[in-house]
């Protein structure tokens, strides 16, 4: 089963090598027994590790946090039941712009030709209901044959990759095994959209543009990091630009820049982000895509003649558009025309929001705002944190993030229990970073077996798992005392013992400000798992949330 053994070389040896060509280390998924040949050759590698996932869903979250990070990710189930537990999760990523690749390891042709009523089927004798249903949710799929295999792999792993969208194989049993030529050359690389002529327009047109503005804002947002234009967008603003996120978007920033802001959230931005962002002369959207989480519910006012939205291959501007142009190219004009004509856009006088609190810690009762602020005060550089969509992404919402810090949420698709999960994902393909999570006990609930899979693969992660009794977002949408709105209480540190006969692992529950400083004291220090209980009262409201939540209200009610 190697390139040095053609007689032993198949389909399957193909794609894994086609796999880790393109950087990917890992394989996350469950096995079946449509797909056990298959996790055969992805063992025998040691370029590949198999990630056994406690389930689908779960080992799908964990390929989307990997590919977040590495660029892209591989995703292994079984056909009908398996891929079906992960569809949401592949959902996910096409949402949110992440490059996973799921392969479905089918029957053989013979078994799916004979159409009879095969385990994991609907009993019809039809087997492309599957793959009729994924393809609503991927950017490519196929069904590998023996003998178009390059061609298909080839042309879904491109898609996924150069999209950043997710993507499906089907790989019938007989066809993982059938032999096959070893690739010739790695993959092409994108060849590039941007057309030098349109370049220059557009860079004549920003340059006159931002000449007569007297003020020039940047809103960026999570595009800029899906396409890989983070440097691009940096040599704008380390010139002093004014400049603001989206909560989605924190991570392509460096918060701790002169010029930074906040994060803007339509009505719910402190006073100061939303001027600059709405009231500048000119504003840069990079790579924003309002969605009702992130925009307060559509609240934003931005005059689309002052505002120069740079997307993916194009640029859209008072009515004009300029592609095709590259977003990176895009960016490294504007930061050329900001260079030789806009150094007096970063002079204007900056209020920016205030680091951690330096307030000493009492013994009171724990509190929202004091585990945030404690929280962010443990951050330090280089860490890699996941925050649940609720409490945990908008309590953070207020606080600013070490240089270094990269910050992953999911809310546009905002599935809870994702980022317990999605941090095995990170971990892995960040092993030099220390993971964080930051999760609601009712998100935790939903993906909580994936706990063992991180106690598995031994990685020295810092969980809060904030314990108010419930799902407090609803709560404050609607519903505040109502019993669906209820969880059952978990003792977390009893939990986690139970998962970890090794005992490395820490639990700590902490119900006053006091001992949450010990446990992040604790947690500080360790180099194993470390889990804090960190227990508040079930209707305390972050105050991001609180405005977020009462927008929702009246959207919900809304004719």
């Amino acid at each position: 089963m190697s390139a040095d053994d053609p007689q032993t070389y198949t389909v399957a040896d193909y794609l894994l090598d086609r796999l880790a060509g393109e950087g990917v280390a890992h394989v996350f998924g469950v096995p079946g027994d449509f797909t056990l040949a298959f996790l055969d050759h992805v063992t025998a590698r040691d370029d590949l590790e198999w990630v056994g996932c406690a389930n689908e869903l779960g080992a799908g979250y964990a390929a989307d946090g990997y590919a977040r990070l590495r660029g892209l990710a591989a995703l292994s189930t079984t056909f009908g039941v398996g891929e079906l537990s992960a569809i949401a999760a592949v959902a996910g990523s096409r949402a949110e712009h992440v490059p996973v690749l799921h392969i479905a390891g089918a029957p053989t042709t013979a078994t799916q030709a004979a159409a009879r009523a095969t385990h994991h089927t609907l009993g019809d004798g039809d087997f492309g209901h599957f793959d009729r249903m994924t393809a609503e949710v991927v950017a490519a799929h196929a069904i590998v044959t023996a003998q178009d295999y390059a061609a298909q792999i080839d042309d879904v792993l491109v898609q996924t990759r150069d999209r950043r969208l997710p993507g499906y194989l089907v790989l019938p049993a007989d066809v993982s095994e059938s032999p096959a030529t070893p690739p010739a050359a790695p993959l092409p690389r994108h060849p590039g959209v941007t057309d030098p002529a349109v370049g220059a327009a557009f860079r004549a047109a920003l340059a006159a543009a931002v000449t007569d503005a007297a003020s020039l804002a940047v809103l960026a947002d999570i595009l800029v990091a899906r396409l890989s234009a983070e440097d691009a967008l940096h040599e704008t603003l380390e010139q002093g630009i004014l400049h603001a996120t989206l909560l989605w978007g924190r991570r392509v920033v460096n918060e701790s820049a002169p010029g930074y802001l906040g994060s803007y959230l339509g009505a719910a931005s402190a006073p100061d982000v939303r001027a600059a962002v709405e009231d500048s002369d000119l504003v840069v959207l990079a790579g924003v895509q309002f969605t009702d989480l992130t925009s307060g519910f559509f609240t934003q006012r931005i005059d689309p003649r002052r505002a120069v939205e740079i997307g993916g291959e194009g640029v859209t501007w008072n009515g004009d558009r300029f592609a095709p142009l590259a977003m990176t190219d895009a960016l490294r004009l504007l930061a050329d025309v900001v260079r030789a004509s806009g150094a007096h856009l970063a002079r204007r006088s900056v209020t920016t929001i205030a680091g951690p609190s330096t307030v000493p810690r009492g013994s009171g009762a724990l509190d929202q705002a004091t585990l945030w602020r404690d929280v962010a005060g443990f951050l330090r550089s280089g860490d890699v944190v996941l925050a649940e969509q609720g409490t945990a992404f908008y309590g953070m919402a207020d606080h600013r993030l070490p240089a270094g810090v990269t910050f992953i949420g999911q809310p546009l698709w905002a599935a809870i229990g994702y980022t317990l999960p999605a941090l095995l994902g990170a971990a892995l393909a960040r092993p030099d970073a220390r993971p964080i999570l930051l999760i609601g006990d009712g998100a935790a609930q939903m993906t909580v077996a994936e706990l063992g899979t991180l106690l598995r693969h031994r990685i020295p992660a810092v969980i809060v798992v904030v314990d108010n009794g419930g799902y407090t977002v609803e709560r404050v949408i609607h519903g505040p005392d109502a019993a669906y709105n209820d969880i059952a209480a978990w003792d977390w540190v009893a939990l986690l013992r139970a998962m970890d006969p090794t005992g490395s692992a820490h639990g700590i529950r902490v119900d006053t400000e006091e001992g949450l400083a010990d446990a992040l004291a604790v947690a500080r220090e360790a180099t194993t798992l470390t889990l804090i209980q960190a227990v508040v009262p079930p209707l305390d409201v972050p105050p991001v949330l609180a405005v977020v939540a009462a927008a929702a209200a009246r959207a919900n009610r809304r004719a």
